[in-house]
């Protein structure tokens, strides 16, 4: 486990085995590739950021990564694996887990996307772009960053 404290001066506790937390999992990270390249979206506040969101009712952490990677770019995914689990000691503590996935297809006649849509990024670029979301800063990330590419020649078509 690797435990810091991130850019908002809140604990997070990151890991790379499942069920280590005992709080369930409500929300989802994806981190998602095709071509050497990695799926970002744009949120209009926060900047650039891997998909993800909160798990619906009656809905299944990888529905919900499914789900939320579309809604938020248009992407269709394959090949959806868990990757990590990490949990934020908020006030209200809650658990999130990444999974790393490939992008099969891209819609781009979806009408409304919950962010401004798509944007492709090598690694080099994700890791040196001015217009990260402060999600995208943090120890944990680069933590995720440094096991992604470990396995990067796997993800890497």
């Amino acid at each position: 486990m690797f435990s810091f404290l991130d850019l908002n001066e809140v604990e997070v506790t990151l890991s790379f085995h499942k069920n280590t937390f005992s709080i369930p999992a409500t929300h989802v990270l994806v981190l998602a590739n095709r071509d050497k390249q990695w799926l970002l979206t744009k949120h209009p506040l926060r900047g650039l950021e891997f998909p993800g969101g909160k798990v619906e009712v009656n809905e299944t952490l990888e529905q919900a990564a499914i789900r939320e990677t579309f809604e938020e770019t248009g992407a269709r995914l394959e090949n959806l694996e868990w990757f990590a689990e990490y949990m934020v000691n908020d006030v209200k503590p809650f658990c999130k887990v990444v999974f790393r996935s490939t992008v099969v297809s891209l819609e781009t006649n979806v009408e409304q996307f919950e962010t401004e849509g798509p944007v492709w990024v090598t690694l080099q670029e994700f890791i040196h772009s001015p217009n990260l979301s402060f999600h995208m800063k943090d120890k944990g990330m680069k933590k995720m960053l440094e096991q992604v590419m470990l396995d990067e020649s796997k993800w890497n078509d």
